[in-house]
């Protein structure tokens, strides 16, 4: 015979049974969670991080110590760029893959909002050459709003000047990613090339270029 206290009892642990939770629901949100977690420390550690030499690259030719070849590109709103103009300054040449790539655009972005920490290395003027025609950087320019000149170089005389094309995945037809500073003097000081194999890399953090300039520039 079931006494009322054993029945109320029964009833309230079926009660508090009932508002618990499937376990299987109960592991799904808790592995949902550990992997919300876990890409959030990814993105903090790929961003956060500023050592240098995180991100893989290649040294080519022309490099540190030789003359940079001529440049003279259109850019849809910069007008003529000419290389030669810029003697007695230091620029950072930004070989980029061009329209196929949104986080080559996305680099250029990141540089500009870090743009105070290249000009304390000196750096006086940036400038991106892709191989696209230049009608279509101009709307690119507008979709990501940015400021730095691009200029336009498709025939890519320019491109095989610099072997920036060697340094990509699209097999020689454009650009990887590749960062080259040309000093006052018209040699070049620092290069390297992020987009060749195995890694075709084609974004590095501006934290993390940063720290590669500062090393290779001898400025840590």
């Amino acid at each position: 015979m079931v006494t009322a206290s054993k029945s109320a009892k029964s009833s309230t642990a079926k009660a508090s049974l009932a508002k618990r939770p499937p376990w299987g629901l109960s592991k799904r949100a808790f592995a949902i969670s550990a992997v919300a977690v876990l890409a959030l420390a990814a993105l903090y550690w790929t961003n956060a991080g500023s050592a240098a030499g995180k991100f893989n690259f290649q040294v080519g030719r022309p490099g540190p110590g030789e003359l940079a070849p001529p440049i003279r590109l259109g850019s849809p709103t910069f007008g003529t760029f000419n290389l030669a103009d810029y003697r007695g300054k230091t620029v950072l040449l930004y070989f980029q893959e061009g329209l196929m790539c949104p986080p080559c655009w996305e680099q250029i972005k990141d540089i500009e909002r870090n743009i105070k920490q290249f000009q304390d290395l000196h750096i006086e003027q940036i400038v991106s050459v892709t191989t696209d025609p230049a009608e279509l950087l101009q709307k690119q320019k507008a979709t990501y709003k940015i400021d730095t000149p691009v200029l336009s170089d498709p025939d890519l005389a320019v491109s095989r000047a610099y072997s920036t094309n060697k340094y990509g995945m699209m097999g020689g037809t454009h650009n990887g990613h590749s960062f080259i500073v040309v000093g006052p003097d018209g040699r070049i000081q620092w290069r390297a090339d992020y987009g060749g194999a195995p890694d075709y890399t084609m974004f590095v953090p501006a934290k993390n270029l940063l720290a590669d300039l500062r090393r290779g520039l001898g400025k840590e």
